[in-house]
């Protein structure tokens, strides 16, 4: 393990399983990364040696096939994976989220159904709440399913879905104002629904059409597309629980996991910045020693190495309290802030140590800076954990006059 970065109170399992992943980056993701990132190819022999490591069902409970780890080994996992390639760590996210979302609030049917084959692999994952016209405003989703029957038909568009291609469950969030009155509160009738498709692009199941890959700056690999729903059909039971009406706060609390996941992948991503901006620093010389003896560069690492650290310790803070089955929002939040702009940071200062060199796609930095923007906006903007923490705070330290 390197010397930035450590979690005190792993237990030896835990420490385990981190050094497993650790070697399976350094072997089987570095090495390829670059190369994979530029073509914009699918790491599919990454993605199977995942499988063979059991991550797919890490936090799955033991019960349903799973090793039954917590939020924090998760996290801990992820943020070697990203050290090691973003867009890899992407992949199992909404897996994930999807997963822990079942776990918690599906009925004992879809838990039975779906957790063991999710903890295999066999079920891939993805989740769906953004459209082309609400960003963060979730409120305003327009995509609406409709009652007939033992059915629900979805009609809609949605977008920035991460595996939307390779997945084969998406969990989608939609409009249902079934059962709930005009002039209900959106977020009150809103319904998170369990769809099954095929694998790939076009029409993946009657009604439903994946267009393709959206071409992104960074982020490559990893497939992001839209959802396109028109009269798709969904049987009663593949709703998440089993009622209409708790889409959102079931979408929140997978969010709340997932904002921990951006926070894990802003740790790595920043680490391996700082990585190759302390190995150049030592490699590349001017004025007759390496920049690493001027005293701008140290001052530069230094800012580094710190941030990277407290990032670290923040991620780590808000795992451990989602763990512990406490409400972790404030956390989250500020763990996804703190790691995102200090990754942007840390990235950018590898990047300018690199000197013209980092501009070259030759060299890995120019990977991680194209890579690092999108943990700005992923999971809830800046602007979205600044009003979730400040609104939090203000409920911890309400004014009594």
């Amino acid at each position: 393990m390197s010397r930035l970065a450590q979690t005190a109170g792993l237990t030896d399992i835990q420490q385990e399983i981190l050094s497993t992943v650790r070697d399976f980056v350094d072997k089987e993701i570095l090495p390829v990364a670059t190369e994979l990132e530029h073509r914009d190819e699918y790491p599919q022999q990454i993605v199977d040696g995942l499988k063979e490591l059991g991550l797919f069902g890490l936090m799955i409970p033991e019960e349903y096939g799973g090793l039954g780890e917590s939020l924090l080994t998760y996290a801990l996992c992820v943020e070697e994976i990203a050290r090691g390639w973003m867009s890899v760590s992407g992949i199992i996210n909404t897996h994930f989220i999807v997963a822990y979302m079942l776990k918690q609030h599906g009925t004992q049917e879809q838990k039975d159904y779906f957790l063991p084959k999710m903890a295999l692999g066999e079920i891939r994952g993805a989740f769906s709440m953004s459209e082309p016209g609400l960003g963060s405003d979730v409120s305003a989703i327009t995509s609406k399913a409709v009652r007939d029957g033992d059915e629900y038909v979805l009609n809609g568009q949605k977008m920035w879905l991460t595996n939307g291609g390779t997945s084969t469950l998406v969990a989608v969030l939609v409009r249902s104002d079934e059962g709930h009155p005009e002039g209900t509160a959106p977020h009150k009738s809103m319904t998170t629904f369990l769809v099954e498709k095929e694998p790939g692009f076009g029409e993946v199941r009657p009604g439903l059409t994946i267009p393709g890959k959206i071409d992104k700056m960074g982020y490559k690999g990893v497939d992001t597309t839209e959802l396109i729903m028109d009269g798709l059909r969904i049987p009663a039971e593949r709703v998440l629980g089993g009622a209409t009406g708790r889409g959102f706060y079931q979408m929140m609390d997978g969010v709340e996991v997932g904002r921990v996941n951006v926070a894990a992948r802003g740790c790595g991503v920043a680490q391996r910045a700082f990585e190759l901006g302390v190995q150049y620093a030592q490699q590349r010389h001017t004025f007759g020693k390496p920049i690493a003896q001027h005293q701008a560069i140290q001052f530069k690492l230094a800012e580094m190495a710190t941030k990277v650290e407290a990032a670290h310790a923040m991620m780590v803070n808000a795992a451990r309290k989602k763990d512990s089955g406490e409400r972790n929002d404030l956390e989250a939040g500020m763990a996804k802030y703190l790691a995102s702009e200090y990754c942007k940071e840390v990235v950018e200062d590898s990047f300018r140590i690199h000197g013209g060199y980092g501009f070259s796609k030759e060299y890995e930095i120019e990977r991680l800076y194209r890579e690092a923007p999108m943990l700005l906006i992923g999971e809830g903007t800046a602007e979205i954990q600044k009003m979730i923490i400040g609104r939090r705070l203000l409920e911890e330290y309400r004014f009594q006059g």
